[in-house]
């Protein structure tokens, strides 16, 4: 069972949620405005036909409200199953846009599993597993503004984590996104940003890149859009994502993306949001956690709103924290790429009691190892 902040195992015991799901679950679990949307739309019809062929409200009304709350130049969703499938469709759609086939990725990004998405990752072990991969890969060193002179006009995109997650929720240096942004518009290059992970209002604005000004071509969204079921899009304005619509025809496939339920229970999460001013309070989160995890053993403290991390000494003492914390009630994780770091990514709407309790915790374990 799951409610809230908080998960109980078989025999009742529970666990308060310093994970989300790994960023997924925006509004915890359970929450009843989303469970009153999942219940009323099952009532009602789940899949009727592959994406597109028919208008179905709950999509409809969903990308009506993505609209309202993304930049003016991205006018058009595309709502698929997943992060990873969206990137994969972002790629697509740029080499379409651009006649282009190369693409400039980042050291030490994570954009998921599937084969394209692997492709523009950053990690050896993963990849070398499944190679051949895509070709025509090109990697930046993330922040480096010299790299950025590497982007020439044989690119179709950039692609770039707003926050990079799996290598330490680090944040791109001020005036960094808009250095890249002006370059990819000599060079006539696409350039997409991957908001799987800090998109919808976990640091603070609907979109971590809200806080530099700087607009993509391409938005690419996942996780926390869904409020803890599968979903993925892409945002482009209207005429970059016609692209898909001709030559072929069907550019770009799938049967449940827009799915009724997933949609009804998204736009349930941006409703409530809304209408509990979730956002407005990130910031205040954000800083009882800074003043709380104080401790000599916390080496570093990156991140930004409620997309947080510690870094430990090594992989093995965080491994030990996260075990030690579950033992005494609180669920915590750690990053993909650099393991000594503790991810703080709890549900948005986690009280100010349920952070003291979690810090405690914390604390008390990093005392006893």
């Amino acid at each position: 069972m799951a409610k809230g902040s908080y998960l109980y195992d078989n025999v009742g015991n529970s666990y308060l949620d310093f994970a989300a799901g790994v960023s997924a679950n925006t509004l915890g679990h359970s929450h009843p405005a989303i469970v009153s949307a999942i219940k009323e739309q099952a009532e009602k019809y789940l899949h009727v036909m592959v994406y597109g062929e028919y208008a179905l409200s709950p999509a409809v009304e969903l990308c009506k409200k993505i609209d309202q709350i993304t930049p003016d130049n991205l006018q058009s969703t595309y709502l698929l199953n997943s992060g990873a499938e969206a990137i994969d469709a972002s790629l697509k759609l740029a080499k379409r846009l651009t006649g282009r086939r190369k693409i400039m990725a980042f050291k030490g990004a994570y954009h998921g599993n599937t084969h394209g998405a692997l492709s523009v990752s950053d990690s050896k072990i993963h990849k070398e597993a499944y190679g051949p991969l895509l070709e025509g890969i090109s990697t930046l060193e993330f922040n480096n503004f010299e790299d950025l002179d590497k982007i020439d006009d044989s690119f179709a995109c950039v692609l770039i984590e707003t926050i990079q997650g799996a290598s330490g929720f680090i944040l791109p240096k001020e005036g960094y996104l808009l250095a890249l942004k002006e370059r990819c518009l000599s060079m006539g290059v696409k350039l997409i940003y991957d908001e799987i992970q800090p998109g919808f209002g976990r640091t603070g604005t609907w979109f971590a890149f809200q806080n530099e000004g700087v607009n993509p071509d391409i938005l690419v969204l996942g996780k926390g859009m869904g409020a803890g079921l599968p979903i993925g899009a892409i945002v482009a304005s209207r005429q970059d994502m016609a692209a898909f619509s001709v030559a072929p025809k069907l550019g770009h496939i799938t049967t449940f993306g827009g799915n009724p339920l997933v949609a009804a229970a998204s736009l349930a999460m941006i409703q409530t949001m809304e209408e509990e001013k979730t956002m407005e309070k990130i910031a205040q989160k954000e800083a009882l956690f800074r003043k709380l995890l104080l401790h000599p053993k916390i080496k570093s403290f990156p991140g930004k709103g409620l997309m947080l991390a510690l870094e430990m000494e090594s992989e093995a003492q965080c491994m030990q924290v996260a075990n030690k914390c579950m033992e005494k009630g609180l669920i915590v994780f750690w990053l993909l790429y650099q393991t000594q770091f503790i991810r703080i990514t709890p549900p948005l709407n986690i009280s100010d009691e349920e952070i003291k309790k979690g810090c405690q915790i914390l604390l008390t374990v990093l005392d006893e190892i």
